[in-house]
């Protein structure tokens, strides 16, 4: 605004001046008000099928018992004990376990952590016994709506940014454009002292 205000009544002022402090109002306010709301409807409708996401995968994944059938052996994958991850120390096992429907499943898991023949822990399955990922909360449901509408936000305000910038460069051409032409009206013995100008 103050670029708008600063060219309104100044006598060096160029029709392009004045162009350029408008576009920069108008791509403040399109940053402001645009990009905002439309990382808002974005985070707002990613919420809402983010919800029913996670209200489906909570009808149909269900957490079971698995008792450990046998140890299967195997060799870390990093065999360096400092450098190796916690996911590393998971053991996989040969479990047993019943599905909501009653059906028995026999398979190999990696279990949450060391465990022996016989111990049990609890793992997600479908409603056929095949094993599942957890499913999704609603607070991890919501952190991804914000995610989305932030990420909307940022890249709306940097298409705005870039038309903006994309305006100022046609606006500086058509200026060096003009400067040229005024240029060569001059003359080149414009300033010389025996030009009689």
């Amino acid at each position: 605004m103050r670029g708008v205000w600063r060219w309104r009544r100044n006598p060096l002022r160029r029709r392009t001046d004045r162009l350029e402090a408008w576009v920069a109002l108008v791509a403040a306010l399109l940053i402001v008000l645009g990009a905002t709301s439309a990382g808002w409807l974005t985070g707002r409708s990613a919420q809402g099928a983010l919800l029913e996401t996670v209200r489906i995968q909570h009808q149909q994944r269900h957490l079971v018992w698995v008792t450990v059938d046998r140890l299967i052996s195997r060799a870390p994958l990093d065999p360096d004990p400092e450098t190796s991850s916690q996911r590393d120390a998971h053991r996989r096992v040969l479990g047993r376990w019943t599905a909501p429907d009653g059906s028995a499943h026999l398979g190999q898991l990696a279990a949450p952590r060391p465990v022996e023949t016989g111990e049990r822990f609890r793992i997600w399955t479908d409603d056929r016994g095949r094993v599942v990922p957890r499913p999704m909360d609603t607070g991890t449901a919501g952190a991804h709506a914000v995610l989305a509408g932030l990420g909307t936000t940022a890249g709306v305000g940097m298409m705005i940014e870039g038309a903006r910038r994309m305006i100022v460069w046609q606006l500086m051409v058509r200026r060096f454009r003009r400067w040229d032409q005024e240029w060569k009206r001059a003359g080149q013995d414009w300033g010389r002292a025996d030009a009689g100008s």
